[in-house]
């Protein structure tokens, strides 16, 4: 009986292997994803004998055997791995299917390769569906190594490599991750505006959004094109009124009849409406507009300053003082003349936002997320994870279990700066000075998240002059309710507070700011009228992908990187 059980196990065993390949193409093409295939735990070997379309981009090729075929290494997208394609001559001009870029749509048979290649299984063409050619003296990615530098000149072409192909597969798991973590606890997910004309960080370094550029460019053409009448045409057009209104009058005197007076009065009219116009014209000045000496900003399309927005977290405010708990993602932007590696002028942020919490729901939060995130790449991109591991940071896996499976530190800002000041007493050096009241450096939080407790630290309660107006100011009356998660390798990953929802004390510190009070009404309104205790935190995409790859630029882990100089495509 346990004989014939095993016999049992191992037919389905062997069954599920050898399930149908034709069940698992794209779902919008007849192809097969490679992943599909090379991904199983048999590396597809089950699926040997069996007929299937594949599609993807060559890596490498090369022809054997006297050109009697070529080995072509396929690549679709679907994961790092490659599907070993075998063609031969008489399926197709093995001169066009071998170059590194060439795209080929093609039918055949998965076989069990030789004993001892290092691939489970391959694919024997039996006919070329569609070739893609690519020309090799200008294909500007060839088959050496290329440096993630050169990469950036290419931004268009560079996903086909292997290392930014690992990157965005890594970047939608954690996008996915991301909804699925914040949808799971009850979040609702709204879009906030990219156009504001509320600045949240109180900075400045903002994006301005206007139309008076290229309005005044288009008038100065149109203007050199069609000239503004001059004195004497406005002249000309008073006397074409007086002449009509003459006219009308002598009509009248004459008591013409109703139709010739309408009429004369239908051309004094007409008269009036064009002087009008010419009056109008002869006030157009190329140029911006201005009044009492500033820019007009009520002839702009906005009918006022906008910008694009540093963040969501604004915005999506108004939204947790009526939904209780909401988050939002998307781009944010910052016109910092910054050339760093941790600096893009276009990024993404995940603004969570919870209603009836404090700051140590806040920090709460965070944890939790940053856990999730870090577990979701460990159960769900092993093979990229793996890959990024080989090339670039070999202690990038180990980090993230590090990470997901350890409680986070939490100290108080003040006990992060003692700690500072005892590891430089102890002969640590820091380029940035350290005394209460800086703003951590990258440095500082790297000692403490790398060195002191070697895992992710939670800081919190900061001095009030280097935090925003909205964060809750403490009983010290020095503090903010703050926080910052920094973790190893970045440094602050994540920056939060709990707000200030007492309506004097919020009004008070934007004006301490210096921030004028009226762009912020609406603010202030969500706590004149029911105001709720809330707090909220924003975790930076492109660090987290950082974090987890070990990549050292930030450029190399958002798919088209923006910074002063460059806005490619």
């Amino acid at each position: 009986m346990a004989t014939d059980s095993a016999q049992l196990g191992s037919q389905l065993a062997e069954a599920t292997l050898n399930e149908s390949v034709s069940a698992l193409k794209a779902e919008f093409s007849d192809r097969v994803p490679i992943r599909s295939i090379i991904s199983r735990t048999d590396g597809g070997s089950g699926f040997a004998g069996q007929h299937v379309r594949i599609g993807g981009w060559v890596k490498t090729g090369r022809k054997a055997d006297k050109d009697a075929f070529a080995f072509l290494e396929l690549n679709d997208g679907s994961c790092p791995g490659n599907l070993q394609v075998i063609v031969e001559a008489d399926k197709g001009d093995l001169g066009q299917l071998v170059p590194t870029g060439t795209c080929v749509v093609v039918d055949g048979v998965l076989k069990l390769p030789p004993a001892g290649a290092k691939q489970k299984v391959e694919l024997r063409v039996e006919k070329v569906v569609h070739l893609g050619p690519v020309d090799p003296a200008k294909y500007p990615l060839p088959k050496t190594k290329l440096t993630l530098e050169f990469l950036r000149d290419v931004v268009h072409l560079r996903s086909r490599t292997n290392t930014i192909s690992a990157v965005a597969r890594i970047r939608n798991a954690l996008a996915y991750a991301t909804h699925t973590f914040f949808q799971k606890h009850g979040f609702l997910y709204v879009h906030t505006p990219i156009i504001t004309t509320s600045d949240c960080e109180g900075a400045g370094e903002m994006f301005q959004v206007t139309t008076l550029i290229s309005e005044g460019e288009r008038l100065e053409r149109e203007l050199i094109k069609n000239p503004a009448p001059s004195e004497a045409d406005l002249e000309a057009a008073k006397l074409i009124i007086k002449e009509k209104g003459d006219a009308v009058s002598q009509l009248k005197s004459a008591k013409a009849s109703k139709e010739e007076i309408g009429a004369a009065v239908a051309e004094l009219k007409r008269a009036k409406e064009n002087a009008l116009k010419l009056e109008e014209r002869s006030k157009l000045q190329p140029g911006i507009p201005k009044k009492d000496g500033k820019i007009d900003y009520t002839q702009d399309f906005f009918a006022r300053q906008a910008f694009l927005t540093v963040s969501g977290q604004l915005q999506v405010e108004s939204y947790a003082c009526a939904l209780s708990s909401v988050y939002t993602f998307g781009p944010t932007f910052r016109a910092e003349n910054s050339h760093t590696s941790r600096h893009l002028a276009e990024f993404w942020m995940v603004e969570p936002e919870l209603a009836f919490a404090e700051l140590k729901d806040d920090m709460n939060c965070a944890e939790a997320y940053v856990k999730f995130l870090c577990q979701w790449l460990l159960d769900n991109c092993s093979d990229d994870m793996e890959f990024i591991s080989r090339q670039f940071d070999k202690t990038c896996i180990d980090r993230l279990k590090m990470v997901a499976s350890t409680p986070f530190e939490r100290i108080t800002y003040t006990e992060a700066v003692e700690l500072l000041i005892d590891a430089v007493k102890n002969g640590k050096k820091f380029e940035n000075h350290v005394e209460w009241g800086i703003d951590l450096a990258s440095e500082h939080e790297r000692f403490l998240t790398e060195v002191k407790f070697q895992k992710p630290v939670i800081v919190y309660n900061y001095p009030k002059g280097i935090k925003a107006f909205y964060m809750r100011l403490n009983d010290d009356n020095k503090t903010v309710a703050a926080m910052d998660v920094l973790v190893p390798k970045v440094g602050e990953l994540i920056g939060g507070s709990q707000r200030e929802e007492r309506y004097d004390v919020i009004h008070s510190r934007i004006a301490e700011m210096g921030l004028p009070i009226e762009p912020y009404e609406w603010y202030l309104d969500l706590r004149r009228f029911g105001t709720v205790k809330h707090a909220g935190f924003g975790l930076g995409f492109e660090r987290m992908l950082l974090f987890a790859t070990g990549l050292d630029n930030i450029r190399d882990v958002i798919p088209f990187p923006r910074y002063p100089g460059r806005a490619d495509l």
